[in-house]
């Protein structure tokens, strides 16, 4: 089996030299990248790209605040330990950001806690009160607002009520 290749002016390829191809792109391609609360920074600049933000790092006492600005004018603050790693995500504006992205797979704990009970949806803000995740959401279309926090690593001093 052959296959036409438009770059190499019509010629056919042989099919393994596209199978090839398409494996060493998929190797070498940039795998897509989930940021989550408790990662580093490097999730922080993931998120940036994925949520297609602006970023501005505000240095705090113990902590630093990555300020993003969304294209829909909302916020999404991550706030890092000394040591870089993502401790709280808080959000506002006209949408909710894409939590998935955010919380990673502590997403799968907020799905969970929030699911119908007998088959209803209950109409309230999502919200998880765990000794080691805590998330509390609000608002109605057009201005949303959350967050979300590891309470076992919010650095000495910072409260989850000081995050929003």
């Amino acid at each position: 089996m052959t296959l036409d290749c438009p770059a190499a002016g019509r010629r056919r390829l042989p099919a393994w030299v596209a199978a090839l191809g398409c494996c060493v792109g998929l190797c070498v391609a940039p795998q897509a990248a989930h940021a989550e609360l408790g990662r580093g920074y490097a999730s922080v600049m993931a998120d940036s790209v994925q949520l297609r933000a602006r970023v501005k790092t505000v240095p705090a006492a113990n902590y630093t605040v990555h300020q993003m600005t969304l294209a829909n004018g909302g916020e999404v603050r991550q706030f890092a330990a000394a040591d870089g790693t993502v401790f709280a995500v808080a959000w506002n504006g006209p949408g909710r950001p894409d939590l998935r992205q955010l919380l990673g797979p502590r997403f799968d704990v907020v799905q969970t806690a929030n699911a119908p009970v007998r088959g209803h949806f209950r109409r309230h803000a999502l919200a998880v009160q765990n000794p080691d995740f805590v998330v509390q959401t609000g608002g109605h279309p057009g201005a949303f607002f959350g967050v979300a926090y590891l309470p076992q690593s919010l650095p000495s001093g910072l409260t989850g009520s000081e995050l929003h």
